[in-house]
């Protein structure tokens, strides 16, 4: 089945991200109506990169040639009942997605905590959800359809050679057209949060529901909050669950925000998609002015990883919004953050101040360095190429992808060439 809605007039390219903290250098800015006009575009182009929603926080996307949004080309939805998937445009938001697919009784298996961001881009940099038998939202594609260097359209699927390489590709390889991935069917939970959570509690607290994410501020060793979103059918935490108490009303991760712009709580049953994010489609997600750092560590380096944080607390509290704590499960993609590992993941949503916010993304990475931290692509980190690479087992055979399919560089920006040089 496919469902195609009519366009609305799209905004032009923006030219910040949407912290604000990235001023896209572009010499041009492009929104292309159909698949051959932006084919035209790429190929006459010796510089170019597509746009999201642009929720990334650091300069991989960022050029100074030709800088594409695709938000204006068709958008579509194209249910395969047999194959048990969806393919979808490069540019729909997850949100507006997950509202076509729950219409036709299927589900994504996850959701990352805020629906806004564009599926394309999304996949491109590993995002994720929570839950320990969960992957990312990339380990879900099925094929992906690309305009090459050379203008060409390229239909890539889980068959294709490199394929794994191709998924998590930093938007280095081409420009995401379309994106296959796996629906299961539509499913409802409930959400349900808790206050105090002692640490050493956290591992049982993480395994304990369908998508689970714990919230702490580093100024106490205790843990603030723990959203649980568990399925419908199952009985509510007890009113003793793990010594911590419920919350009596809604909530919201960032203190001082308001708990409207949340997805609902208190246990009220809902479909999947108004439930596994944290933030409504709609609604301004996070804080806002802010900047994020992420780190991917072993698992089972949970309680180790955190501990060695806490000599920097101090540093920590004073840039933090709010630290988030998820798990993420293993997968096979080549640059996958969770690539052949299951994964405890530490976000940091820092304070608008980039100044004051890069010292301490150092401290915390000195820190985690032992347990060979990897980073959410598109965030904020400070990383040594060598040190990267080398916790990368298929690093060099990402590398040599990109020189077969971008060989005259069109796709390079300066921090990708920073680690990935040519």
């Amino acid at each position: 089945m496919t469902e195609q809605g009519p366009q609305a007039a799209a905004p032009e390219v923006p030219r910040r991200n949407w912290a604000g903290n990235v001023r896209y250098a572009a010499r041009a800015f492009h929104r292309p109506t159909s698949t051959d006009e932006l084919r035209r575009l790429v190929a006459g182009s010796t510089r170019i990169r597509a746009v999201g929603s642009g929720h990334s926080f650091n300069r991989f996307g960022d050029t100074d040639g030709d800088l594409v949004s695709l938000a204006g080309l068709p958008q579509t939805v194209e249910v395969d009942h047999e194959r048990g998937q969806v393919t979808v445009s490069g540019a729909m938001r997850y949100g507006d997605l997950a509202r076509q697919l729950h219409t036709q009784g299927y589900a994504l298996a996850n959701l990352a905590s805020l629906p806004h961001i564009s599926v394309a881009g999304a996949v491109a940099t590993a995002t994720h959800g929570s839950g320990q038998t969960h992957g990312n939202l990339a380990s879900a594609v099925a094929a992906l359809e690309l305009v090459t260097a050379d203008g060409d359209l390229l239909p890539v699927d889980r068959d294709t050679d490199r394929f794994a390489g191709m998924v998590v590709g930093l938007g280095a390889l081409g420009l995401v057209t379309r994106v296959t991935v796996d629906v299961v069917p539509a499913f409802e939970l409930r959400q349900y949060v808790r206050l105090d959570l002692d640490r050493e509690a956290l591992d049982e607290a993480l395994g304990s529901a369908y998508s689970v994410s714990v919230f702490t501020d580093w100024r106490t060793p205790r843990l603030r909050e723990v959203w649980r979103k568990q399925a419908a059918d199952q009985p509510p935490p007890p009113a003793d669950w793990l010594g911590t108490t419920a919350a009596d009303q809604p909530r919201h991760p960032v203190l001082g925000m308001p708990p409207e712009n949340c997805t609902p709580q208190l246990g009220e049953p809902g479909p999947w998609h108004e439930r596994l994010p944290h933030f409504k489609l709609g609604f301004t997600p996070s804080s806002g002015d802010e900047l994020q750092s992420e780190y991917h560590v072993p698992r089972t380096a949970a309680a180790d990883a955190l501990a060695a944080l806490d000599d920097v607390a101090h540093l920590i509290a004073p840039v933090l919004l709010v630290c988030e704590l998820r798990t993420v499960a293993a997968d096979e993609l080549w640059l996958s953050p969770n690539h052949r590992r299951d994964s405890f993941v530490v976000h940091f949503t820092w304070i608008g101040d980039t100044a004051a916010v890069l010292p301490v993304v150092a401290a915390v990475e000195e820190r985690l360095a032992p347990f060979a931290p990897r980073p959410h692509w598109g965030k904020v980190f400070v990383t040594d190429p060598a040190e990267l690479a080398a916790r990368y087992p298929r690093y060099a055979d990402f590398a040599a992808l990109l020189a077969d399919l971008d060989p005259k560089n069109k796709f390079q920006t300066d921090l990708l060439n920073h680690y990935f040089p040519r």
